[in-house]
């Protein structure tokens, strides 16, 4: 399911990586930890969690927590508190359940940088199941429902790594410094 190589940092990760303000930051569903290991790199404690053992002993680094956590396990619960985290990464992953305390743990000034598949995948392969694919729109609609303004959205085909339909975007917490969202979003 991977869009990326697996030491290849998405360069929408990498576009707004360096604007996250300082404090730890939550990479979901890490894989082998490739934006993790770009957050330790840009000065942060990094929370790295996946429930796949493997991805998670690759992930492991100075700077970086790993904890194992199955978030789609029957009854799991978020693990993590409200406003605790300063940027929150997730690519190639969606659960919707998830997404509403996620948002949640986003710190006042935080940011959200988000990535994964969308409606129209299945013309390129997997994942090609709904549950797996963001609806036109889906992410601007939970960055809407939880006040977060957005920096930059996109929502269309990519050809590399390999062609998908991916929708992406960076969304910051009201307190997030406008002079920075502003900078970021011309410099792309």
């Amino acid at each position: 399911m991977a869009m990326h190589t697996s030491d290849t940092v998405s360069p929408w990760i990498e576009r707004f990586a360096a604007l996250v303000p300082g404090g730890e930051v939550l990479d979901l569903a890490c894989g082998s930890g490739r934006h993790a290991r770009h957050m330790v790199k840009l000065g942060h404690a990094v929370v790295a969690v996946d429930a796949d053992p493997e991805a998670l002993a690759a992930a492991a680094g100075d700077g970086i927590q790993t904890s194992q956590i199955d978030l789609e396990e029957e009854g799991a619960a978020w693990p993590f508190g409200a406003g605790r985290f300063a940027g929150i990464v997730v690519t190639n992953y969606l659960h919707r359940p998830l997404l509403d305390a996620m948002v949640g743990s986003l710190a006042a000034n935080g940011m959200l940088l988000y990535e994964t598949f969308a409606d129209g995948n299945a013309a390129f392969g997997k994942p090609s199941r709904p549950a797996f694919l963001l609806q036109p729109g889906e992410l601007l609609e939970l960055a809407n429902k939880h006040g977060l303004r957005v920096i930059a959205y996109e929502d269309g085909v990519v050809n590399h790594p390999k062609p998908a339909m991916v929708q992406r975007i960076c969304a910051v917490r009201a307190d997030f410094p406008r002079e920075a969202a502003l900078l970021a979003a011309f410099e792309g």
